[in-house]
């Protein structure tokens, strides 16, 4: 049996902290990475000595405030955020609920930018969260214009539902993904939560493909349609904005 390199290791202390436990035991992290206690006792004393880590007054563990640098200054998105800020807190704005970008990630839709209000529709989604492909606005428009092996693999696979309203036919879902393609705008009222509804539009890179997905969460009511045309101009303006630079940080997603 192959010895586990220590770097494997502390990437798996990392893997163990979620938008849902941002704050961490030792004896959790063991248990969640499935490491001897003292192991994980020993790496993450390291790891805080860097500040990779860092320990709060109950002493629980968290990631470090230099890891939060290292990864701002690599994030390939950052320009892609950047250009799409003023467009989002325009759209944001007249929407008044959640504005969304996310990127396509493997299987699953990367949101690398939210805006929120308090007293917002309910929304599952966060900075750094993800959601699988099929379930969302976000993740439909990114599979729609996915390549072909990518969508393939997605409809092959164990497809959720997180509500009755979550599309997992197969047959269903792809043709949900023409429709997504043909109209441009991927509307969901209710698959994650039965409460909203995400709609969802590509943004676009100089050449026509797509380099993420401008979404917004809205209450189910009936009224989501009435948002589309403000949501597509503001792609249009992140698209503008983003131009090739931006192209060049995302992976192929042309339609085969």
């Amino acid at each position: 049996m192959t010895r586990e390199s220590v770097l494997t290791r502390a990437v798996r202390i990392f893997d163990a902290f979620d938008p849902d436990h941002p704050a961490l035991s030792v004896s959790e992290i063991a248990r969640r990475t499935g490491l001897h206690v003292a192991t994980a006792s020993r790496l993450v004393d390291e790891l805080v000595r860097h500040g990779l880590l860092a320990r709060d007054e109950r002493r629980r563990v968290r990631v470090g405030l230099r890891m939060w640098e290292l990864a701002s200054r690599a994030a390939p998105t950052l320009g892609l955020r950047e250009a799409a800020m003023p467009f989002m807190e325009d759209l944001h704005a007249v929407i008044g609920h959640h504005t969304q970008l996310g990127v396509l990630d493997g299987r699953e839709v990367l949101f690398v930018e939210r805006l929120s209000m308090p007293n917002a529709v309910i929304n599952l989604t966060r900075i750094a969260g993800r959601l699988p492909l099929h379930a969302s606005s976000s993740g439909l428009v990114l599979l729609a214009n996915a390549p072909a092996d990518l969508q393939e693999d997605v409809l092959a696979g164990e497809l959720v539902a997180f509500t009755p309203s979550t599309v997992v036919d197969p047959r269903r879902l792809r043709a949900l993904l023409a429709d997504v393609r043909r109209s441009g705008v991927a509307l969901c009222p209710g698959y994650i939560d039965e409460r909203a509804t995400g709609i969802a539009v590509p943004v676009r890179g100089p050449d026509g493909k797509v380099i993420a997905s401008l979404s917004v969460v809205v209450p189910n009511d009936g009224n989501a349609r009435a948002q589309v045309p403000a949501l597509k101009a503001a792609a249009r303006g992140i698209s503008r904005a983003a131009g090739a630079d931006a192209f060049d940080l995302a992976p192929d997603t042309r339609p085969a």
